[in-house]
């Protein structure tokens, strides 16, 4: 979701509405800070916060606040509270949030469009004080400390990032696994460079961030693929999926470097990969077979699903290796 975009499109039409966001979870909690909704005067609502008890107490109230900024005709008090899910919700889980919910009504457009200006760039941090009707965001030219997505600080402050890192990913090849690829990924934070040098088999319509590359070349597209990228092989041609495996190794600067096929197949290509004269070190990144244990349907669909579960416990274990290293 795109929060601020969200609001602004509310605002717009002349309604109100109302954000909830988690700036404090510990123990168990269904979702982690800077998990975010934004709810509508009809109850209808945007993002989620987890679901559940805790989510359908967070609309309750929001709804409550807008029918009382509508009835006094200002903003109600900025809500800032702690909920216990066991205590306060017959819930299990046993952790806590701090949720914040604002209301924000028509006449803050301007202030709304700004931040959602930022958010379509890309990912931004803000800096909140927050007053009794409202928080006094300022955008900060700097990511927040540690990778957190929202933290309330000691002192007063609530800093908060917006909008999503997505992983970049290059998918070579557009045959049925590839287009079956781009649909799973298709709602997730993934921006796709998906490369092939058949034209004519990439559907006419594919999803905002996946940007189609035609290339004779597959391999020599990498140069253009930013460090940290995965790289995914699945083209029509096993001689073109060595040149781009080759390719992509060799740089040593790639995430994920996958490949489709069997061990059979693994096997050929190492003995290729060796005369080619890479190490044992660059040859032992390459990932094949693909996916996660136990899935062995070969419907394409399932395939993508499995990949894409395997995709998504990579991007996770990077960025926490990246958060642990911001924070040492």
């Amino acid at each position: 979701m795109k929060t601020w975009a969200t609001i602004g499109k509310a605002l717009r039409n002349e309604q109100s509405c109302a954000m909830v966001s988690i700036v404090d979870a510990r123990g168990s909690a269904p979702r982690e800070p800077g998990a975010r909704m934004v709810v509508l005067e009809d109850g209808s609502f945007a993002g989620t916060i987890g679901g559940g008890t805790l989510e359908w107490q967070a609309i309750e109230r929001a709804r409550a606040a807008l029918a009382k900024g509508a009835a006094d005709g200002e903003a109600p008090p900025v809500g800032l509270s702690r909920m216990a899910l066991g205590p306060d919700l017959g819930q299990c889980c046993g952790g806590s949030v701090r949720i914040l919910l604002e209301v924000f009504a028509p006449g803050r457009a301007a202030e709304v469009q700004a931040l959602a200006e930022a958010e379509s760039a890309g990912l931004f941090a803000t800096e909140g004080r927050i007053a009794e009707r409202c928080v006094a965001r300022t955008v900060l030219d700097r990511d927040l400390p540690g990778g957190e997505d929202s933290l309330l600080a000691a002192d007063g402050r609530l800093l908060e990032r917006f909008g999503t890192r997505k992983q970049v990913l290059a998918l070579i090849g557009a045959g049925h696994v590839g287009r079956s690829m781009i649909v799973a990924l298709a709602p997730l934070d993934f921006s796709v460079v998906w490369i092939d040098p058949r034209r004519d088999e990439f559907p006419a319509i594919v999803p905002g961030d996946v940007r189609v590359v035609v290339a004779a070349e597959p391999a020599a597209e990498l140069d253009s693929v930013p460090d940290g990228a995965f790289v995914l092989v699945m083209s029509h041609s096993h001689a073109l999926d060595f040149d781009v495996v080759v390719a992509a190794l060799r740089a040593r600067r790639f995430g994920y470097v996958g490949l489709i096929g069997s061990a059979s197949k693994k096997a050929r290509f190492i003995s290729r990969m060796r005369q080619a004269g890479l190490g044992d070190d660059d040859i032992e990144r390459l990932v094949s077979p693909i996916g996660i244990d136990g899935v062995t349907s070969k419907q394409p669909a399932v395939i993508a699903a499995s990949v894409v579960a395997d995709l998504l416990r990579r991007r996770d274990a990077m960025a926490e290796t990246h958060r642990a290293e911001a924070s040492s």
